[in-house]
């Protein structure tokens, strides 16, 4: 992709970048098409578009879909806009990435809302990926020069409210990923950054219940996000999926007294992208397992349900789950916590999630702090979530039992 060389370790930091939504950039190619134990993750453009943006859902293990809405809905279910108590928000989230491996590598997240009527919200967000500064070189070793690769994601939203329960909303985005950075031709090929259009599709259900003396609220949401063209960099003959994904989760919340609220959350998520298949070393075009996964958006889209070379089983595998619970004293104070998992052959990021958040009227600030149970030395380690938000007057709906 890149036609020079780098520094060993940014190197081996954007091929991690490249390949977040998995673990590592591996596909199978032996010659045993028995072997099902061997990882096959998933190949995307643009994986910072998977990344948790913000503090409050990333303290509660990236859960978000059907969880009471925020500002930062946008990211996770833009739909939840038309339930929110607010006229208006704004946020500015912030993450110092891979703080384990490097000093400059930023992610910054700015979202917005506003509620048109109360059956209606437009929303925006600019999502913001530094890779920080890279020495490249060409093949002698000789430096050429510092780049500083960058990628971001412009949206605009739309939601609306059908009934006193449902509601709706379409996002559209547009994706622009510089990882050469004006990087020089090199063979006669110059790289260039990538662009695409994509756009969200998402459902969201709430409806209040009463356990005894206790009133209560449960939730559920759907998004199929970044449904979209296909990125390329240099070969027009090789262009990439983006990380198309089907998210569906929900919610359960209960109110104990006036001011003790508890609210749990799940979400499930999967790549609506192909299964690279098990190749034949010797010849990659001799597909052994699987289906070939050069194919068009549609087609990938519902190929991706059964193309994995390990049958029903790998595809339970690219199922990733995240479980979070927030506890919330007066709408003033919250403490989250969470654990995400994901297969070890498809990607293996599992870790636990802790955070916090104070709300002082117009004024909110959220922190999250990941903790990966295995070792110390994975590159997601210690990662910080900042989040600030400014709520910016009522919209005069009711609200419910479980903050929403």
């Amino acid at each position: 992709m890149l036609f020079v060389k780098m520094n060993v370790l940014k190197a081996s930091i954007l091929a991690f970048c490249c390949v977040i939504s998995a673990d590592i950039f591996a596909q199978i190619s032996t010659g045993d098409i028995n072997n099902t134990n061997v990882p096959n993750s998933i190949r995307t453009a643009v994986p910072f578009m998977t990344i948790a943006p913000d503090a409050r859902s990333s303290a509660m293990a990236d859960v978000g879909l059907a969880t009471s809405p925020d500002v930062n809905s946008q990211h996770w279910n833009p739909a939840k806009y038309a339930f929110i108590e607010q006229k208006g928000g704004i946020s500015l989230s912030y993450s110092p990435w891979l703080r384990a491996l490097v000093d400059d590598m930023n992610l910054l997240y700015l979202t917005g809302f506003w509620g048109i009527d109360r059956m209606q919200t437009v929303s925006a967000s600019l999502r913001y990926f530094d890779m920080g500064s890279i020495p490249f070189m060409d093949g002698n070793g000789q430096a050429l020069l510092t780049g500083n690769p960058n990628e971001f994601a412009f949206d605009v939203g739309y939601s609306r409210k059908f009934s006193e329960k449902m509601s709706a909303a379409i996002s559209f985005r547009y994706i622009r990923s510089d990882i050469s950075s004006g990087v020089p031709a090199v063979a006669g090929t110059k790289a260039k950054a990538g662009n695409s259009f994509a756009g969200d599709i998402a459902l969201y259900y709430r409806s209040d219940v009463e356990l005894g003396s206790r009133k209560g609220t449960w939730a559920l949401g759907a998004n199929f996000s970044n449904l979209g063209t296909k990125m390329t960099y240099a070969n027009e003959q090789e262009k990439m999926f983006l990380p198309m994904n089907m998210g569906i989760g929900g919610s359960f919340g209960i109110l104990f007294d006036d001011y003790n609220k508890v609210t749990l959350a799940v979400d499930l998520n999967k790549l609506l992208v192909p299964t690279p298949p098990l190749r034949d070393i010797t010849d990659n075009k001799n597909i052994l397992k699987g289906k070939n996964d050069n194919v068009s958006v549609p087609k990938g889209i519902f190929q991706s349900f059964g193309d994995a070379p390990g049958g029903f089983s790998e595809e339970l595998h690219e199922v990733s789950l995240g479980a979070g619970l927030e506890y919330t004293y007066r709408n003033f104070f919250a403490v989250r916590t969470g654990y995400h998992h994901e297969n070890r052959l498809k990607g293996n990021r599992r870790y636990f999630t802790m955070g916090v958040g104070v709300m002082l009227n117009v004024f909110e600030v959220d922190f999250s702090y990941l903790i990966t149970p295995y070792s110390n030395r994975d590159p997601l380690a210690n990662t910080l979530r900042f989040s600030l938000i400014f709520n910016l007057g009522a919209s005069g709906s009711t609200s419910s039992a479980s903050g929403s």
